[in-house]
């Protein structure tokens, strides 16, 4: 395995993405219901963005499952779910899930990079990716193995981070004190809520356009701020920043659109690329 891979795997294996979203006893059930509400609370769009109740016998390839919480709503809604995941210490949360709810998929232990060499190539109707994508070493190599499980009716619904964004400034005025020439190093370190990310790329729309050269863009939306204080939030209490707390909800929805964390992508493959 590539060195840089490797110290992705080692990451994410330490640092299981909202794996602390609950204080219950981590694999069961009250857990993993507390993680989901947790998620779906703070980021809504997460839940509405892959529509589940669309896929309902249909085939679905997730890259990136992590513990499974889009996973488990996936399955619950019908859909015949490929996931797979980098982290083998996520992937077995997300088996106990399924194990728990009663539900089945194809969970299986990979690197993305390398997708074909462990997922069976057939086209799928949806491929989807919430967040995932954004933190291997070579993002491009995601999205010419991706073109493998495409057919002209496949949708692709993919969640990358936003170069120009709200959570970017935060992070440059509260841990690089205005250095804004290490913006990446920055971003990268501290993008997740464990720092030290060893990988974190963060896009402008006509960057997406190169990324996913041999894809048709339907559309991209940018959406999600952080409005809750960390510490609060840390104890489980939604407390939002004084001055998120007092703006008004449409300036807010406004900024989220012009500043958001999260570009969401719906595409299709181009025919012949």
């Amino acid at each position: 395995m590539d060195k840089r891979l490797k110290i992705v795997q080692e990451f994410w294996n330490r640092c299981p993405c909202n794996i602390k979203h609950s204080r219950r006893l981590v694999g069961s059930k009250e857990y993993f219901n507390e993680v989901e509400k947790k998620r779906y609370f703070v980021e809504p769009h997460n839940y509405t963005f892959p529509e589940f109740y669309k896929w309902k016998g249909k085939s679905v390839l997730e890259i990136g499952c992590g513990i499974g919480t889009d996973a488990i709503n996936f399955a619950r809604h019908g859909a015949k779910l490929t996931a797979v995941e980098i982290s083998q210490n996520s992937l077995n949360l997300s088996k106990t899930r399924f194990r728990v709810f009663g539900l089945s998929a194809e969970l299986l232990h990979g690197n993305a990079e390398f997708l074909s060499s462990f997922v069976p190539v057939k086209p799928y109707d949806l491929i989807y990716s919430f967040g995932v994508i954004h933190h291997t070493p070579n993002p491009k190599n995601v999205f010419e193995e991706i073109k493998k499980y495409c057919d002209k009716d496949t949708e692709i619904k993919i969640m990358l981070y936003a170069k120009w964004s709200w959570k970017a400034l935060e992070i440059i005025i509260n841990y690089g004190k205005f250095q804004f020439w290490k913006t990446k190093k920055l971003v990268q370190k501290y993008s997740e809520a464990q720092t030290g990310s060893p990988f974190t790329y963060c896009y402008s729309k006509s960057e997406i356009a190169k990324l996913m050269d041999g894809y048709k863009i339907i559309s991209i939306e940018k959406t999600h701020i952080f409005p809750y204080r960390v510490d609060k939030y840390l104890n489980q209490k939604y407390d939002k920043t004084w001055y998120f707390k007092y703006m008004p909800s449409f300036l807010f929805t406004i900024l989220k659109k012009l500043f958001g964390w999260h570009l969401l992508i719906t595409a299709k493959i181009k025919e012949n690329s």
